[in-house]
């Protein structure tokens, strides 16, 4: 069975999204119900929403609108990454909110579509070191040539659990580069950093990709972090432009042909568990 940590909803006639205006395929609707019905055949037992960058009025909206998702009868949603303003100095006060409502599992800021210095700032740095000692995980999302910024902040960050995102979004359709997979080695030396193997097949060609496309990239993230620091995300609906979920699940267990039982379970759901103790 599949844990995905990664499922994105989108519901345009209850939330606002901004970026959907420049999203090209992507600028439509992507229910839960559509998601839910494939997932169940795939194999799909757990499912984490994660956060669409919805417009700022939205962010506590959108977690309650998922989270009345969740009631439905036989619903894989299990929680909510929220979206996040670590720069804000509302940021405090939303937290508390947060902490008080178990179905929220983590923060996502996503850093490639802001200036670098929003992470380099002196608030967003010292409400980042907030989520010491709570539940809170916080999901890195960045391009190969911001790892280091990525890197900066888990070195400021000891005592909070990070997730790098996509095996670090490389640019699968050019090739392995030296930026992408040392940046890779680099951030995996932190203990306290988890791989997510999702998204690859959206950044490789969509007409001429295999498994074996993929493989050196999703190889590289599994041996640098090692099986007890990887997870499994689905990145749905953004995995429809290398194909569908169908398509990313069946690369996803070719890819794992050949690895132990147990190895296979870390990846699929049992880390994923782990991390946010479900």
């Amino acid at each position: 069975m599949l844990f995905d940590s990664h499922l994105h909803i989108v519901d345009r006639k209850r939330l606002a999204y901004p970026w959907l205006t420049d999203a090209g395929a992507l600028n439509r609707d992507s229910l839960y119900e559509d998601y839910a019905r494939e997932a169940k055949r795939l194999g799909i037992a757990d499912t984490l929403h994660m956060e669409v960058d919805v417009a700022e009025t939205d962010i506590e909206r959108e977690t309650d609108y998922v989270k009345s998702l969740s009631r439905e009868p036989g619903s894989l949603l299990r929680g909510v990454i929220a979206a996040c303003r670590p720069e804000s100095t509302d940021f405090p006060a939303y937290l508390e909110r947060v902490l008080a409502d178990p179905f929220v599992k983590g923060f996502r800021r996503v850093l490639h579509v802001v200036p670098d210095d929003v992470s380099e700032g002196a608030l967003f740095r010292e409400n980042l070191k907030r989520l010491a000692g709570t539940r809170l995980t916080f999901d890195l999302c960045v391009l190969p040539h911001q790892i280091s910024k990525a890197v900066a902040l888990v070195d400021l960050n000891p005592d909070v659990s990070f997730i790098l995102d996509h095996c670090g979004v490389p640019a699968v359709k050019d090739g392995l580069s030296e930026s992408w997979s040392s940046g890779i080695t680099e951030i995996a030396r932190r203990p306290n950093v988890v791989v997510k193997i999702s998204g690859v097949v959206a950044y490789a060609d969509p007409d001429n990709w295999t498994p074996e496309t993929l493989r050196p990239f999703v190889e590289h993230c599994i041996a640098s972090f090692g099986w007890d620091r990887v997870i499994w995300g689905s990145d749905w609906p953004v995995c429809t432009l290398g194909g569908n979920i169908s398509t990313w699940v069946a690369a996803t267990h070719a890819l794992m042909q050949g690895v132990s039982a147990d190895e296979r379970n870390r990846l699929y759901h049992l880390n994923a568990k782990r991390l946010w103790s479900l």
